[in-house]
C-alpha cells in the first residue's frame, strides 16, 4: 500500500513539474510569437517605405532634365513643409541626382541645421521611425500630385504616423488638414492613435466582438 502510495505521489510530482514546465515553453513560444509578428509587421513597412522611394526615384529617373528638376524641387518642397509642420524650421529634405551608368540616380537626405551645424542624413538612419513615416507620408502624396496623368480621388492613409509621438500628433494633424485644403482631397485613414481619430471632421471606432465588427461614431465635438 505504502509502495503505491508513493508511486502515485512520485507520479503526480512528475505531472506537476511537466505542466510547469510545459507552461515556460508555452510562454516562450508565445514571446517568440510575438517577436516574430512584430518582425513581420516591421518588415512589411520597411519593404512599404522602400517601394514608396523607389516610385519616386524612378519618377525622377525618367523626366527629361527640366521637368525632373521641376518635380524635384516640388518634392522637396513638399517633404520639407511636412518635416517643418510636425517638427519645426530646423528639418529639410534634399534630393540628390547623380549620373550612374548614362542614368540619373536620386538619393534622398534628411538635413538638420542646429547652431550652425549641418548633419545630412538617409531619412532611415534619422533620429527615431517618426521622421521615416513623415517623409514617406509626404513623398506619397507628392508622387500623387505630381504623376502625370493626375490622379483623382481622396488620399487613402493607413496608420500615417505611427511612429510619430504623441507630442507631435496634434502637429500631424494640423499637415494632413492641410494637404486636404491645399488639394482639394479627402483623406480616409485608419489609425489606432486618439488624437487623430478625434480630430477628424468624422470618425468611427470598429471593435470586433465574437467575429462581427461594431462600429460606432466617435463624438469629435
Amino acid at each position: 500500500m505504502n509502495e503505491d502510495w508513493l508511486s502515485l505521489e512520485a507520479l503526480e510530482l512528475k505531472l506537476k513539474l511537466a505542466n510547469e514546465k510545459w507552461l515556460r515553453l508555452d510562454a516562450n513560444r508565445q514571446l517568440l510569437l510575438t517577436q516574430r509578428n512584430e518582425r513581420q509587421e516591421q518588415l512589411e513597412r520597411f519593404q512599404e517605405t522602400k517601394d514608396t522611394y523607389e516610385k519616386a526615384r524612378v519618377l525622377l529617373q525618367q523626366s527629361a532634365e527640366y521637368a525632373r528638376e521641376q518635380a524635384k524641387q516640388q518634392i522637396e518642397t513638399l517633404v520639407t513643409n511636412a518635416l517643418q509642420y510636425v517638427f519645426g524650421p530646423l528639418f529639410f529634405f534634399q534630393i540628390e541626382i547623380e549620373e550612374q551608368g548614362n542614368k540619373p540616380v536620386a538619393e534622398f537626405y534628411v538635413v538638420t541645421e542646429y547652431e550652425g551645424i549641418r548633419v545630412k542624413t538617409k531619412p532611415q538612419d534619422s533620429r527615431g521611425g517618426g521622421v521615416v513615416d513623415i517623409v514617406t507620408l509626404a513623398l506619397r502624396v507628392a508622387l500623387i500630385e505630381t504623376v502625370q496623368p493626375s490622379l483623382s480621388g481622396p488620399i487613402l492613409l493607413d496608420e500615417p504616423g505611427k511612429h510619430v509621438s504623441n507630442e507631435y500628433a496634434h502637429y500631424l494633424y494640423e499637415f494632413l488638414k492641410s494637404l486636404s485644403t491645399m488639394f482639394g482631397r479627402q483623406i480616409l485613414m485608419i489609425t489606432h492613435n486618439q488624437h487623430l481619430a478625434e480630430s477628424g471632421d468624422r470618425a468611427y471606432y470598429v471593435e470586433i466582438r465574437d467575429g462581427i465588427s461594431e462600429i460606432a461614431q466617435i463624438d469629435s465635438t
